[in-house]
């Protein structure tokens, strides 16, 4: 008889990596000692920051089980000092899957696809870099992230049936917006506050943060249309080709007949469900660019909008309903994993070693000449973005104290300011506890070490440019004015 096949390594899933990460932390808690900075109210960020020189330890609180147990629930709505509560996000979540269910429902996106399908014969590739535009413009004006996650389910089909993968539309979506925020121009949630921390203006620094937005950009396009067309033209090097099948029957449900004669299927009605979807995402993005809308109001917004297609379309109240549920069912997993990945900022919070940490980085710079002094700020800011994902919440912790440092360095402020920046940028293209990052793949169905085997090489090369633009800035950049 042949010999049993020894069982091959599984990596684990997300759920287990986040759940094994709050364990760690909660470990640390007992290792690292406690200490807080004194903190301070600010008008102008609306939050208390820290003040530079103040730590001082503090009596420790370590995280025992209960902890553990209970943060993935406190993830979800326990007012944590520097991120925002993930409720909100995992409820804009559920509520997009729902619209997108009842948008399926009526049959317009299988439609729609197979229509583009014809029209897009022999130019799919020029989809990437238009996408990935719109997508890194979105990143360096306003932070697009929590937002990109109502595109996944509309992308991923369409890139299917391109004969791409699910991996070509995560990288689209992740990478496009994740390459905006790490050349982050005008964003208010990353350089903006991070300028107002540092105590200058968010103009100072922007010629040199548009020339690595550019190069970034340019580098990040090549390197997914490379694997693209590589997927195109022979699907088994695909790095999810063996859930091909899995992802063809899960995205395009139905499987569409996207030929001539299926496109010949769309209707009129196809096209006013199709207009009122990309009108949504439009007035979606209008309303967090210039109304001031977030996680609540783009709610609102996508729930009318699927009532309204709803009635549109004559579903009936009970398919609208169960199109809905059904729709919101699909994203429960990825809701899930947003709270729990906001649970390893709690027990770091709660075990009072955020600001330990904070503390060895600022001790850690002092005497370096300017050009080692940007870089090992860039990768403290590297470590410190791993434990806070949130690119505001990191602005404000971190540039109270590291922004005043770099005076005695004698380099500019404004470089500090585009250390974080591109710092940040660079960790939330991959950290486990981001909840655009994981909650993306859960959408994507794409694996978490397949992504990291994925995206490597691109970290690799965007990291170089950076520390290159950062230490050329100190070259030629002059002393701080």
């Amino acid at each position: 008889m042949p010999s049993a096949e020894k069982p091959r390594f599984r990596f684990p899933s997300a759920f287990t990596i986040l759940f094994a990460l709050i364990i760690l932390v909660a470990a640390l808690t007992w290792i690292i000692p406690a200490g807080q900075y004194e903190r301070v109210a600010s008008e102008a960020l609306g939050k208390d920051v820290p003040v530079a020189g103040s730590y001082a330890l503090t009596d420790a609180n370590p995280q025992g089980f209960f902890d553990v147990i209970l943060a993935p629930i406190a993830g979800f709505y326990d007012p944590v000092a520097y991120t925002a509560n993930a409720i909100d996000v995992s409820l804009f979540v559920l509520i997009i899957g729902g619209f997108i269910g009842v948008v399926t429902a009526t049959g317009a996106i299988d439609a729609g696809i197979a229509r583009a399908m014809i029209r897009l014969k022999g130019r799919e590739n020029w989809m990437i870099p238009f996408l990935m535009a719109l997508f890194a413009l979105g990143g360096t004006t306003y932070g697009m992230a929590e937002e990109t996650l109502a595109f996944y389910v509309l992308l991923i089909p369409v890139m299917i049936a391109a004969k791409y993968d699910a991996l070509t539309a995560v990288a689209v979506i992740l990478l496009g917006a994740g390459v905006g925020v790490l050349g982050s121009t005008i964003n208010a949630f990353s350089t903006v506050i991070a300028s107002d921390a540092a105590g200058v203006t968010f103009a100072d620094g922007l010629v040199l943060r548009l020339v690595i937005l550019a190069v970034c950009w340019v580098v990040t396009v090549a390197f997914v249309m490379r694997y693209a067309a590589r997927v195109r033209a022979d699907p088994a090097k695909s790095l999810v080709y063996d859930k091909k099948s899995e992802n063809e029957a899960h995205f395009l449900a139905a499987t569409p007949d996207h030929s001539e004669a299926g496109a010949a299927t769309f209707t009129g009605l196809h096209k006013i469900v199709l207009i009122l979807f990309a009108l949504t995402f439009g007035v979606m993005i209008w309303g967090v660019s210039v109304g001031g809308w977030w996680m609540a109001e783009m709610s609102g917004l996508f729930l009318t909008a699927a009532i309204v297609v709803g009635v549109i379309a004559r579903l009936g109240e009970g398919k609208l309903v169960d199109s809905f549920v059904n729709g919101a069912r699909d994203l429960l997993g990825v809701a899930l994993i947003i709270g729990l990945a906001r649970g390893i900022v709690v027990v770091m919070d709660a075990g009072l070693i955020t600001d330990t940490i904070l503390h060895a980085a600022e001790t850690s710079v002092a005497g370096l000449s300017q050009t080692a002094f940007i870089l090992v700020i860039y990768w403290i800011e590297v470590g410190l973005s791993f434990f806070v994902p949130s690119t505001s919440g990191l602005a404000v912790l971190s540039m109270p104290i590291l922004a005043p440092v770099a005076d005695f360095a004698g380099v500019k402020r404004e470089l500090v300011v585009t250390a974080f920046a591109t710092a940040s940028g660079m960790v939330n293209l991959i950290t486990p506890t981001s909840a655009v990052v994981m909650g993306g793949l859960a959408i994507g169905r794409v694996p978490y070490e397949r992504w990291l085997r994925f995206v490597w090489p691109l970290l690799v090369a965007l990291t170089l440019i950076v520390m290159a633009a950062l230490a050329m800035a100190t070259v030629f950049g002059g002393p701080p004015t």
